[in-house]
């Protein structure tokens, strides 16, 4: 009798009988969800099928659309909120288009129209420059053809470099909201549907930035609204794993209300004209100093053509003295030096100590108070941008997106 998966069967082995539901297997092997919810796999003696599983397929039910309410474009381009568990390994992978994840949420009808499509089916680890460029142009692209707010589903891992390519690439008169989930929307503990619903009440707000929107406590009662330039996720597994640094996120999403709280300026829905500002140049480096590393590297970098270097170094901005001359090397040959700093909270200053005030010497940039990764994502932006040395220390140190204290996107 052949097997469909999810039929209750018997797996013989040897003298031992494991009863269970037929998961996912491999050709040379078998795999049973045994009755205390654990997986095991078997090469069997011999297949036994007990019970045959019982059909619930049915289509997702359709949002019903409210011609009153503000579109809002939904962009996927994959990562745990549109994800489902494999249980052949055990991984998370990419399953979920977008108009699935819309139908699985139905509360998301009660705040917009959608529009949705899929651009990417990647884990986040997997985002490179080129990716970001096409994500901004179909940003733009939404925004042109009638989205009064986008949201982009996103995986977590590395939603804080693309939040910060955008910014930079992107000046929108709309809400562009990047949203993701720790845990997958199969799972019981997963913020999925909270996240995408905060996400969305913000896509409808007068918060014209591009933001990220995650969970703000472990519980599901909030949602903070972290500006793109700010924000780092700060802890593996948690849901409340991202946070806003050296700057207080933009505000907070109240789930049973809806409600929006804000604690900071921000760019308003129309004070600007859509522009889209699509260059990046990918031959950039983020290195980290640390104690005994060898400035050698610079050498590597500058052989293998790359056009700029992102230093995390020590407190306020330090390396070792012997990385001076590789330094002012790399700036002698136009390739702009950035420093920022592994202690994320707080401002560099190079003119502190010996050793920094020789650094700024050899044509190192302090990088003021910006995040690493949003340092490394503004300067492939910056090379784009301008045409010299001199123009490009200038872009690093001015305020674009509201990456440096003091400053907001207004200044743009």
């Amino acid at each position: 009798m052949a097997m469909e998966l999810g039929d209750r069967v018997a797996v013989i082995k040897g003298d031992m009988r494991y009863e269970g539901i037929l998961m996912p297997s491999r050709s040379d092997h078998v795999v049973i969800k045994l009755s205390n919810g654990y997986n095991i796999g078997l090469i069997p003696d011999r297949i036994e099928v007990l019970e045959r599983a019982q059909k619930h397929e049915k289509p997702p039910e359709q949002i019903q659309m409210r011609e009153d309410l503000p579109l809002v474009s939904i962009i996927s381009t994959g990562g745990t909120i549109a994800s489902k568990v494999d249980y052949r390994t055990g991984a998370v992978t990419s399953q979920f288009s977008a108009e699935e994840i819309i139908s699985a949420i139905p509360e998301l009808g009660e705040i917009a129209r959608y529009r949705a499509r899929v651009l990417y089916t990647i884990l986040s680890e997997n985002m490179r420059a080129e990716y970001w460029i096409e994500l901004a142009r179909a940003v733009a692209k939404e925004i042109m053809n009638g989205a009064e707010g986008v949201v982009i589903t996103h995986g977590t891992d590395t939603m804080t470099y693309t939040a910060a390519a955008l910014s930079f690439m992107l000046r929108t008169p709309v809400p562009v909201v990047l949203v993701g989930s720790q845990r997958s929307s199969d799972r019981p503990s997963s913020d999925a549907a909270m996240n995408a619903i905060c996400a969305s009440t913000v896509a409808v707000s007068d918060i014209a930035e591009v933001c990220v929107v995650m969970h703000g406590s472990t519980s599901d009662d909030y949602c903070l609204i972290h500006r793109g330039t700010r924000v780092r996720k700060m802890h593996t597994s948690r849901r409340d794993a991202f946070q806003s640094v050296n700057h207080p996120p933009i505000g907070r999403v109240d789930y049973s209300t809806r409600s929006i709280e804000t604690f900071s300026n921000y760019r308003k829905r129309g004070e600007c004209e859509l522009q889209l500002l699509d260059r990046l140049e990918p031959r950039c480096a983020l290195i980290k100093y640390f104690p005994g590393a060898d400035p050698g590297i610079f050498d590597h970098l500058i052989e293998s053509g790359y056009r700029g270097i992102v230093i995390e170094g020590t407190g306020l901005g330090h390396v070792a003295s012997d990385w001076i001359p590789f330094i002012k090397k790399a700036t002698e040959k136009d390739i702009p030096v950035v420093v920022t700093s592994q202690c994320l909270r707080g401002r560099i200053c190079d003119r502190v100590y010996d050793t920094g005030r020789d650094m700024l010497a050899a044509g190192a940039i302090e990088a003021e108070d910006m995040l690493p990764e949003v340092a490394l994502v503004k300067l492939m932006w910056v090379l784009e941008n301008t045409s010299s040395l001199d123009e490009a220390r200038e872009m690093i140190s001015k305020p674009l997106a509201g990456e440096i204290s003091g400053s907001t996107p207004m200044d743009v």
